[in-house]
């Protein structure tokens, strides 16, 4: 009779434990949801979807050839060409 009593005994505490953790977590949950937080996690976007449009730009090649390139494989350029290097670049 004395074990049931011991038993008794440590069984609240592991109940008490839950129930506060239980209630802990729902007070999170509320509030998270009453002022709109959220926990940072990785976006995934697949590059093929919709929303994900690739800007191309159009260029000539030096053969006189109009050719569309990905914007984002283009380096930013650091100074425009003139008209007379422009005209000794292209093959005639």
């Amino acid at each position: 009779m004395a074990s049931k009593q011991t038993k008794a005994v440590t069984a609240p505490p592991d109940r008490r434990r839950f129930v506060w953790a239980v209630g802990f977590l729902s007070i999170f949950a509320a509030f998270s949801a009453a002022t709109g937080f959220r926990l940072p996690r990785k976006k995934n976007i697949l590059e093929c979807g919709p929303e994900a449009k690739k800007t191309t730009v159009k260029m000539l090649t030096q053969d006189g050839k109009l050719v569309e390139i990905d914007a984002a494989l283009l380096a930013a350029a650091t100074k425009k060409i003139s008209d007379t290097e422009l005209q000794q670049w292209i093959k005639k």
